[in-house]
């Protein structure tokens, strides 16, 4: 473990319990990584994506793919469900999206109201995040997940110190 360092310069997720959320990112860039999600509605779930979850249609090609973006490294295609019985049914996968933790009020109730039922939560986590559940019209799980506020000295503070997860020394990396 000698090997870790502090990199949070190069996060996009805010810190602390008033951080603001940095919006859309809208450059372009050699994705690191995505989340390929296929529909039979691509309609209903672009719109549930956008609406409900906040991400914004960052190119679309009609009847083939829809590129969601929220933050920087957030990115999610959404693609026409194949119909082919030789294509093997995909597992279930959970996604989980990183948020600012005032935002997680305002994404429960646009997802209840756009699909009631559709959220879990709000609820915390013994590794102190704020998070809900969601789960999208193409049955997608997704978890939005917000740090909460790291006190050493509480429960949870002990804990993590129990397992070796201390108090950051910088003023990012969880403060």
């Amino acid at each position: 473990m000698t090997d870790h360092f502090n990199a949070f310069e190069m996060s996009p997720v805010p810190d602390g319990p008033d951080a603001v959320a940095p919006g859309p990112f809208l450059g372009v860039y050699a994705m690191p990584m995505f989340v390929r999600v296929a529909t039979k509605d691509m309609a209903a779930s672009t719109e549930f994506w956008v609406r409900g979850l906040g991400f914004v249609d960052f190119f679309s090609i009609p009847g083939q793919i829809v590129h969601l973006r929220r933050w920087a490294f957030q990115d999610v295609l959404l693609v026409p469900a194949d119909d082919d019985p030789t294509t093997p049914a995909p597992s279930t996968v959970q996604i989980f999206v990183s948020c600012a933790l005032g935002e997680i009020e305002s994404v429960a109730a646009a997802c209840a109201e756009l699909a009631p039922g559709s959220v879990t939560g709000p609820y915390d986590t013994a590794w102190r995040t704020r998070d809900i559940a969601v789960v999208t019209p193409e049955g997608t799980h997704v978890t939005f997940t917000a740090a909460t506020p790291f006190v050493p000295d509480s429960e949870v503070g002990r804990d993590l110190a129990s397992v070796g997860i201390v108090a950051p020394e910088s003023g990012r990396g969880g403060q």
